[in-house]
C-alpha cells in the first residue's frame, strides 16, 4: 500500500507527462473530428442523392469502415497501406487518418438521417421560389439538418476522443501510451491507470459541457 506522501510524489513526477498525453489527444482527436466531419457530410449528402451510383459508393464506404474494428483499420493504414502507396507514414500520421476516416463513416450516417428528417415540401417550395440546389442546401436545408445532428455528431466526438487510446498499439504517444510507459517504468499500474481514467473522464467532460451549451444556444438562436 502507498502512503499519502509516496502517493503525491507519483503523481507530482508523473501529471506533468500524462497532461501533455492529453494534449495529443485532444489535437488528435480535434484533426480526425474535422476532417470526419467533412468527409461525413459529404458521404452522407451522397447517401441521401438521388444519384445511385453515388448512393452505392458511400453505401460501400460505409459498411467498410463501419464493419471493421477501428484496430484493424489502425494496423492497415500503419502496416499495409504504405506498401500499397510507397510512402512510410509516421504514427501520428497514420492513427490521426484512422481516427478521421472512422469518424467519418459514423458521420456520414447522422448526417443521412439528419438530412431524410427535412420534408420534401421545403425542397419543393425552395425550388418554386427560384433558389438553386445549392443555395437551397446552405439557407434551408442544412441549418435545419445541422440542429437535427448535433447531439450525434457531439456524441461521435466523445467515441472518438475515447478511440485515440487505440494508437498506442502503433506507439503514439498519447495519454494511453504513455501511461503504459510509465507503468513499465513504476510497475504502478493500479495508481497510473486510475489517473488515466479520470483525465479521460474529465476531458469527455468538458466536451459534454459544450456540447450542451452550443446546443442550447443554436435552439435558441433558431427558435
Amino acid at each position: 500500500m502507498h502512503s499519502l506522501d509516496s502517493l503525491l510524489s507519483l503523481w507530482e513526477q508523473y501529471l506533468p507527462s500524462l497532461l501533455l498525453g492529453c494534449q495529443l489527444t485532444l489535437e488528435v482527436t480535434g484533426i480526425g473530428v474535422a476532417a470526419g466531419l467533412i468527409l461525413g457530410v459529404a458521404i452522407g449528402s451522397a447517401r441521401a442523392a438521388d444519384v445511385p451510383v453515388l448512393r452505392s459508393l458511400a453505401r460501400g464506404y460505409v459498411d467498410l469502415l463501419r464493419g471493421t474494428p477501428l484496430l484493424v483499420q489502425i494496423f492497415f493504414i500503419f502496416f499495409a497501406l504504405p506498401i500499397l502507396i510507397q510512402v512510410n507514414l509516421r504514427p501520428l500520421t497514420a492513427g490521426t487518418i484512422a481516427v478521421a476516416l472512422n469518424a467519418g463513416a459514423y458521420f456520414s450516417e447522422v448526417v443521412r438521417s439528419a438530412l431524410l428528417t427535412i420534408p420534401t415540401s421545403q425542397l419543393q417550395a425552395s425550388q418554386a421560389l427560384g433558389l438553386s440546389r445549392l443555395a437551397t442546401m446552405r439557407h434551408v436545408v442544412g441549418p435545419q439538418a445541422f440542429l437535427v445532428a448535433l447531439p450525434g455528431i457531439l456524441n461521435q466526438v466523445t467515441i472518438s476522443l475515447k478511440d485515440t487510446s487505440l494508437l498506442a498499439v502503433i506507439s503514439v504517444n498519447e495519454l494511453t501510451h504513455r501511461g503504459e510507459v510509465i507503468i513499465a517504468a513504476t510497475f504502478d499500474a493500479l495508481q497510473i491507470w486510475a489517473v488515466v481514467a479520470i483525465l479521460y473522464l474529465l476531458m469527455n467532460a468538458a466536451l459534454t459541457l459544450f456540447g450542451g451549451h452550443l446546443e442550447n444556444r443554436l435552439r435558441r438562436y433558431t427558435a
